[in-house]
């Protein structure tokens, strides 16, 4: 597979691009299954992609080759709890590659321009969260310059869980 990404364009989500979004957010629920049995039965949701598309405080990014949508990811603004040294940071998720495109970079390329967007904003904390069993996710935010932070942990509900 082609690691060049020079004709990919990374571009802000538009109303039309919604029903690929939606799609695109299944994606992440499927591939988020095996990590965490917490989640629940289909049909489910992460985000209200309708509503960040056009949100002051949000940008919804897709990485895009010859007119086709190949990876999206999105930042916003989240308030911090009151013992921060910050009131607000940037948020990122709804990172999402299309499985024969993964490994060409994508996924950085908007982690990048999130980031950006995120200076932008006056937002310097960013944050994501990532499950710790996603060893391709963690490598994949380290090499755009994320460090982990905190491990959340939970007691299994039964043994099926471990």
């Amino acid at each position: 597979m082609s690691r060049d990404v020079s004709k990919v364009i990374v571009r802000r989500a538009r109303k039309e691009d919604l029903p690929l979004l939606l799609e695109f957010e299944q994606g992440i629920i499927r591939d988020e299954r095996p990590f965490d049995p917490t989640i629940a039965q289909d049909p489910i949701h992460y985000y209200k992609l309708d509503e960040l598309i056009d949100h002051p405080e949000a940008c919804v990014l897709l990485a895009e080759e010859n007119e086709e949508v190949l990876a999206s990811g999105m930042a916003r603004k989240w308030q911090a709890r009151a013992y921060l040294d910050h009131d607000a940071y940037g948020f990122l998720g709804f990172m999402f590659t299309r499985p024969e495109h993964r490994g060409r970079g994508l996924n950085r390329l908007i982690t990048e321009e999130l980031i950006v967007w995120c200076k932008k904003a006056g937002l310097n904390e960013i944050r994501l969260t990532v499950y710790a069993g996603n060893i391709a996710a963690i490598r994949a935010y380290e090499k755009a310059g994320l460090h982990g932070h905190i491990l959340e942990m939970r007691l299994p509900r039964d043994e099926s869980e471990q």
